[in-house]
């Protein structure tokens, strides 16, 4: 049995017992003035993930064959930057389509004219999550869009891609809303997380404030099947004001037995 000393001092840490409900690195303890051996391990990992997460080598012919598999055409696109190095060095250049997509854009608006929605999915900053999150959201989505009578446009597989490629390839395509799931900026404890970013009347030029995003989609977060469903709410809302961004909101939750119950 082992004794405490006399004038040894024990208290309770409070946030010791916080611990068990977010990932979140806190009361993490120490070793002499430094983190115990453990925390700098698992810390050190986390940061591998988040960067192997980055760096991944995207494969959009293999995530196109998994989307096709659902039921929509799928096309395969690249944005302005020729390699991953170049996409992160160059934000500017995700933003915007290489010369042979656009043109194959242009050749495809003209079979297919205009629709309700445009999709398109990127690696953006986490391969991870697109390869593991894009699928399983467009599974609960696409019946979701199907019954309610939209009109999807085939959906785009981007490699490098940022948010704002949607603003270029939905004025081609003449599409009245576009939507965007690609990986977000990997954090320590959420390499995997996918970002869903709808735009209302996509456009070049369009800003931040005029989009409207669902963060966090992972199986530590947001489930792709509640996800499928306020995206559903928020592309419905957009239509029936005209808009999105900072001037559409979120009240889904505040409705009792209207649209969300049939959702469900």
């Amino acid at each position: 049995m082992i004794l405490a000393m006399p004038n040894e001092i024990t208290t309770f840490d409070p946030w010791t017992e916080l611990r068990r409900f977010t990932t979140a690195r806190i009361a993490l303890g120490r070793s002499g003035g430094s983190l115990p051996v453990r925390e700098r391990l698992d810390f050190q990992l986390a940061h591998a993930r988040a960067r192997d997460a980055v760096l991944t080598p995207f494969d959009p012919d293999a995530l196109a064959e998994k989307i096709a598999a659902l039921g929509l055409p799928v096309e395969t696109i690249e944005s302005a930057a020729s390699d991953r190095a170049e996409y992160l060095q160059r934000p500017d250049l995700g933003r915007k389509l290489s010369f042979h997509s656009r043109s194959a854009l242009v050749e495809l608006a003209a079979k297919t004219g205009p629709s309700d929605l445009l999709i398109l999915v990127s690696d953006g900053l986490s391969t991870l999550a697109a390869n593991s999150q894009v699928e399983p959201v467009l599974a609960a989505l696409l019946p979701l869009l199907n019954e309610s009578g939209w009109k999807v446009a085939p959906i785009l597989v981007a490699r490098h891609g940022r948010v704002a490629l949607q603003d270029e390839a939905g004025e081609i395509l003449r599409a009245k809303m576009s939507l965007m799931l690609l990986g977000e900026r990997p954090g320590l404890g959420s390499a995997d997380s996918l970002g869903a970013y709808l735009t209302f009347g996509p456009k070049v030029g369009r800003t931040d404030a005029d989009r409207n995003c669902i963060s966090n989609i992972r199986p530590g977060g947001i489930s792709p099947a509640d996800a499928a469903k306020k995206l559903l709410f928020l592309l419905t809302e957009s239509v029936k004001l005209g808009l999105s961004g900072v001037n559409l909101k979120d009240t889904a939750g505040e409705l009792e037995g209207g649209a969300m119950a049939e959702l469900e």
